[in-house]
């Protein structure tokens, strides 16, 4: 991406890129066209020349059947001192009760979004779904 400075992160990253691509058995070619652009642009992506967009690093993942996690995963943080950003640390288990904070956000949705009637016939078909659910 222009104007971006690259560094280690972006090498090893571009190493996985290769790797996944080879393992896949696929050309630089066949990549670079479903991203849109040149071989050689790929190629400064895999040696980390050039630093690669999310949305080109997730059709690669599609195209490769790689999790993005597999790309990404111990990676090193650019900073020690900077904070972590949300994803560099594991997903938080689900609270005691996981589904009260979902029904309330949808709650909430819900009675901004719908008028009385669809609350009322969405209510109506949710003890519908409850009472087949016990049955």
């Amino acid at each position: 991406m222009a104007g971006q400075k690259t560094d280690e992160r972006d090498v090893i990253l571009g190493q996985r890129i290769a790797e996944q691509r080879k393992r896949s058995r696929l050309t630089q070619r066949a990549v670079a066209d479903s991203f849109g652009m040149s071989a050689a642009q790929l190629q400064k992506y895999e040696k980390g020349v050039n630093r690669i967009s999310a949305i080109h690093l997730a059709i690669l993942s599609r195209m490769t059947g790689t999790p993005l996690s597999e790309f990404l995963d111990g990676i090193p943080h650019p900073d020690a001192e900077t904070e972590r950003g949300f994803a560099d640390a594991p997903q938080q288990p689900l609270a005691a009760e996981p589904w009260s904070d979902l029904a309330r956000a949808f709650a909430r949705q819900i009675s901004e979004s719908f008028s009385d009637e669809q609350r009322r016939d969405l209510s109506a078909a949710i003890e519908a779904f409850g009472r087949e659910l016990k049955n």
